[in-house]
């Protein structure tokens, strides 16, 4: 196992409390060759300084979000997993459910929507057009807002659409000045959204999951921890469908393979308990036997002044008490019933993944200061969450207790409130005595200072007339220097757009370095050639250009420019250009000199001339 930077695991740390992404259960390998790779770019030299610069400039967030959430998608990725599990998943999956039963897809890791738009495809094909309006709801989420943002647009270039089959192109997509849109009446059955796999609740009643590729980048606890999520998300018969880079050997009790080859899994239904039994007691193994002994238990659990509500190790309520119906109108009616699909499931506080967290660490947890509206009136509460556990260890279920704790809370903030009033009563007090104390002593001061002030005041009165007189001689000889300033920057102003005209008009990419190879000037046929930028190179050096020209191969000739015996030199080589094609490109190179007779050159000139590519 790798050991952890205790700087880096601050600066995961730094990221989780500033902007809430907890990349904490990422693995560390990659995470730190992605952050290192950033680090590299804005020049911090370890952990804590990146985080200083993180301080400084709140827009590297972006920046380092976008180079740590690699977003790799595409339509119909992997197309023989895709045509199984159109034939061989989700035709069996429709046959079995009713005509007017809703279908729920989730598509987890969705990146630039591409894969929530193949389902839409897919089950379109099946369903046909109207039933798939009707029926069909795909949650598609991500933690990435820029790649929500985008997929919301549902408008993908040429590039992206080439692996989607022409026919479908036609039926389902429209064209629109170079870039095509999918259909509006089907866009509105798929709805983004931001899931944090790690931190937030899954979506429930799931009949098929997709999560693609994005399982390989969390380390095994957090693999295990997300995939009980899914588990809990599925239907009973639901299915699971991975990327190819991952296998679900070691989960077997959650999920069995329906295809290991193309990663399709079928969920493992748990066997639920009857509700009630697991928190009945085993009999009394001696001793005089006890009559009414359940009903007397039942009777104690209702009657208590506390709300308490008892769940099932598989989320199913198990018991509840008069006061639990007072307060949220859970009732015996409710017994046996997932504990999700009640509304105090999740109001007045999320209580799932508190649930999650206790049968996990299998200690009790408390939940503070729990505002819970009830009409006008308005009841603070504070949750306990207890594990139930059986003589041999095993979970059992939890126990959920709320406690009422308006009175106490009220009381603690008027006294509180009394305390405050009490010390700023104090502290006033002292203030004012002090402030007179201190008044008679200034007023006394002033008097003299204003005595010593009005001689002060004459003298420089006169002072300044005196001033004044050399200040309108130097505005003379400042307008002087002025108008020949004026006259030197409108022909600067003029030498420089002549220059600027005539490299923008050179056909060919042009780039100017210093004796240091640093980049002093980039034209923009060389923007246009490799897609970076003037103000991205200015002062980059340029054999550290990340573009498809060989930099290596022109050392030589650079160096040849920039030597004492400067010469110019040229160069044909194999490039790539910004849109990934490949050219020819011949690369010239001629000493910069001020003026005719210079020795040492002050840099160099690089003439960039594209060609057609050779075809051998």
């Amino acid at each position: 196992m790798q050991p952890t930077d205790p700087h880096f695991e601050a600066l995961l740390v730094h990221l989780k409390e500033t902007r809430g992404f907890d990349f904490t259960g990422y693995k560390r390998s990659s995470l730190m060759r992605r952050v290192n790779r950033r680090m590299t770019q804005v020049g911090a030299a370890g952990y804590a300084d990146y985080v200083d610069y993180l301080q400084v400039h709140p827009d590297e967030f972006t920046t380092l979000f976008n180079t740590i959430l690699i977003n790799v998608t595409g339509f119909f990725r992997d197309p023989d997993a895709w045509e199984f599990l159109s034939k061989d998943v989700l035709g069996p999956l429709i046959a079995t459910k009713p005509d007017d039963s809703p279908i729920r897809v989730w598509c987890a890791g969705c990146a630039s929507g591409e894969e929530a738009y193949t389902l839409a495809m897919a089950l379109a094909e099946l369903l046909g057009l109207e039933a798939f309006k009707d029926r069909v709801k795909i949650y598609a989420t991500d933690v990435d807002e820029e790649q929500l943002n985008e997929a919301r647009q549902a408008t993908y270039g040429e590039r992206e659409m080439q692996t989607v089959p022409p026919e479908l192109v036609e039926r389902y997509f429209e064209a629109n000045g170079g870039r095509f849109a999918f259909r509006k009446d089907m866009r509105r059955s798929v709805i983004f959204g931001r899931n944090d796999l790690v931190q937030d609740a899954p979506i429930s009643r799931i009949d098929l999951l997709t999560c693609r590729n994005t399982l390989m980048y969390f380390n095994a606890e957090t693999q295990a921890k997300i995939l009980g999520r899914f588990h809990f998300a599925l239907r009973d018969d639901g299915v699971l469908f991975l990327g190819k880079a991952e296998m679900l050997l070691s989960h077997a009790s959650l999920f069995t393979p329906i295809d290991l080859k193309r990663r399709v899994f079928r969920r493992v239904p748990r066997l639920y308990a009857r509700p009630g039994v697991a928190f009945a007691d085993p009999p009394p193994s001696g001793g005089m036997a006890v009559t009414g002994l359940d009903e007397l238990r039942d009777e104690a659990f209702a009657a208590s002044p506390l709300a308490q509500l008892a769940l099932t190790s598989d989320g199913l309520v198990a018991l509840s008490n008069r006061q639990l119906e007072k307060l949220f109108g859970v009732s015996s009616r409710d017994i046996g019933r997932p504990f999700r699909d009640l509304e105090v499931s999740y109001r007045p506080v999320e209580l799932r993944r508190y649930i999650e967290q206790v049968q996990l660490e299998r200690r009790t947890l408390r939940i503070p200061e729990v505002d819970y509206q009830r009409g006008s009136e308005q009841t603070n509460l504070e949750v306990q969450i207890s594990p139930l556990a059986g003589a041999d260890g095993s979970l059992l279920g939890v126990n959920i207790i709320f406690h009422d704790v308006t009175a106490s809370r009220r009381l603690k903030a008027e006294l509180e409130h009394a305390n405050q009033q009490l010390e700023a009563a104090y502290e006033e007090l002292q203030s004012t005595n002090e402030e007179l104390e201190t008044t008679n002593e200034e007023l006394q001061s002033t008097v003299e200072e204003l005595e010593t002030t009005n001689e002060e005041l004459q003298s420089t009165n006169e002072e300044l007339e005196t001033m004044n007189e050399e200040l309108q001689s130097t505005n003379d000889e400042l307008q002087s220097i002025n108008d020949q300033l004026r006259i030197s920057s409108t022909q600067l102003d003029e030498a420089n757009d002549f220059l600027e005209t005539v490299l923008t008009s050179m056909q060919a990419g042009v780039a100017v370095v210093d004796p240091d190879l640093r980049i002093r000037m980039w034209n923009r046929r060389a923007e246009d050639l490799w897609g970076l930028r003037s103000g991205e190179v200015i002062g980059q050096h340029f054999l550290n250009l990340d573009i498809g020209l060989p930099i290596e191969r022109l050392r030589p000739i650079l160096r040849g420019a920039l030597g004492p015996d400067a010469d110019s030199s040229e160069l044909q080589v194999d490039a790539v250009n910004r849109r990934g094609r490949p050219i020819a490109v011949r690369v010239a190179c001629t000493p910069l000199r001020r003026r005719e007779g210079g020795t040492q050159p002050e840099g160099a000139i690089i003439v960039m001339e594209t060609g057609p590519v050779d075809p051998a």
